[in-house]
């Protein structure tokens, strides 16, 4: 028996307005998952436990079946043991947004943030912003006093990692929950350390926003990498293998550092797409082809296939895009993967569903159950329902989405 999980990222919402009250996966034409959902299992699943944060880094660390309520410690540690990325005892990661805030003449803080990502920034303008930023003499001097490196990523995400730091109080908000906003009451609090982050930030925006790079943006007509935004701080976090704690082999693919950085403490293998973007522009056949590759080795038993695009499509305001992403994991990905599965019999079970909420009426994260799918070619259950979040809701309900692992492996597993 092989496993596949599939992850869309964001996938459910809430009714939307301008669908006439459907949801997206409700407007979506997608045959193949609703076939597999109508011949196993369909239900809903809790993956955000409350207080901790609606968001993929609690929710993929309680679908890989690591409780996020005794492992998480903060989204960055994950995304820094992605890099290869080692924290000493006493460091902090954060995460570090490249961010677009508002053209205007205001005060900085009464200025609004209209992307999380500064415009799904590229790898060349990402890496050219780091270096205005570090070549500043404001702003290096106050990296200088807070002991803190920046360690560059292709893409609006960066992780700086500080020394020493004491975030007793601190309090960050994600970015992306709260586009359109002023941003004064939203940034860094609570102690001497969001003092200092808010600092950085103001000094980044000095260095930003009347640099070459955003002259450069704006006459393109892009949105300008103008600001950072510090988040999700965190701790070093250990996780138990997952081949121990499940008897099962796995492997990873994702663009996104979140996903393969849970995969590397967990000791799976981490599998890299050439044009992976984490974006609507990804490379969904050379993630579809990696996947048919991984099961069909035979060193391994467990393959997941994570797709960022239907939560950032969600974050950019991008309607048409959630849906068109949702349809092109389905059509573009697993329609021709079951094609090969089912001319080969190859015995599988998959795990589909998405890991939160992702509302198309705030462009922000949201907890809450979330429907899931389990299929078993060679035990066909049959729930009779296309795949939707009302559906979901009809059928089993797991209270702790740390649970799906063990429902996807069955009884037989066994530790090795």
């Amino acid at each position: 028996m092989k496993y596949l999980l599939v992850i869309g990222d964001g996938m459910a919402d809430e009714p939307v307005t301008q669908l006439d009250g459907r949801t997206p996966l409700e407007a979506a034409q997608i045959p193949t998952i609703d076939r597999l959902s109508r011949q196993g299992i369909l239900g809903s699943t809790v993956n955000c436990p409350p207080p901790l944060p609606a968001g993929s880094e609690t929710a993929i660390l309680s679908i890989f079946g690591y409780d996020p309520r005794t492992y998480f410690t903060g989204r960055s540690p994950l995304e820094a043991a992605a890099a290869g990325i080692a924290l000493r005892p006493g460091d902090c990661a954060f995460r570090m947004n490249l961010v677009s805030l508002e053209d205007s003449d205001v005060p900085f803080a009464q200025r609004r943030i209209l992307s999380h990502s500064a415009g799904s920034i590229g790898a060349e303008d990402a890496f050219e912003a780091v270096e205005t930023l570090e070549r500043d003499p404001d702003f290096s001097a106050l990296l200088r006093r807070a002991d803190m490196t920046i360690h560059r990523f292709p893409a609006f995400r960066q992780i700086p990692v500080q020394h020493g730091a004491d975030l007793q109080g601190l309090v960050t908000i994600p970015p992306h929950d709260h586009l359109g906003e002023v941003i004064g009451p939203l940034l860094p609090s609570g102690c001497a350390e969001g003092e200092l982050l808010k600092e950085l930030m103001e000094a980044a925006f000095r260095a930003l926003d009347h640099s070459a790079l955003n002259a450069r943006r704006r006459s393109e007509g892009k949105l300008p990498a103008n600001g950072v935004w510090f988040w999700a701080q965190g701790t070093a976090i250990a996780l138990p293998s997952f081949a121990e704690k499940y008897g099962r082999r796995g492997a990873v693919i994702s663009a996104v550092p979140l996903c393969q950085g849970i995969a590397a403490l967990g000791g799976m293998e981490v599998s890299l797409v050439d044009g992976a973007t984490g974006e609507i522009d990804t490379n969904y056949e050379g993630k579809r082809d990696r996947a048919l590759e991984l099961l069909h080795r035979s060193d391994l038993d467990f393959v997941c296939l994570h797709l960022e695009a239907p939560d950032e499509c969600t974050h950019n305001g991008d309607l048409p895009g959630k849906i068109q992403s949702v349809e092109w994991l389905d059509s573009r990905i697993l329609a021709p993967m079951m094609r090969v599965l089912d001319e080969e019999r190859m015995p599988v079970r998959i795990l589909l569903l998405s890991d939160h909420k992702t509302l198309t009426s705030t462009r922000g994260h949201a907890g809450g159950p979330v429907p899931f799918l389990l299929y078993d070619s060679t035990a066909p259950r049959g729930s009779g329902l296309p795949y939707t979040e009302t559906n979901g809701l009809k059928g089993p309900f797991v209270e702790n989405g740390a649970d799906l692992m063990r429902m996807l492996f069955g009884p037989e597993a066994k530790k090795r």
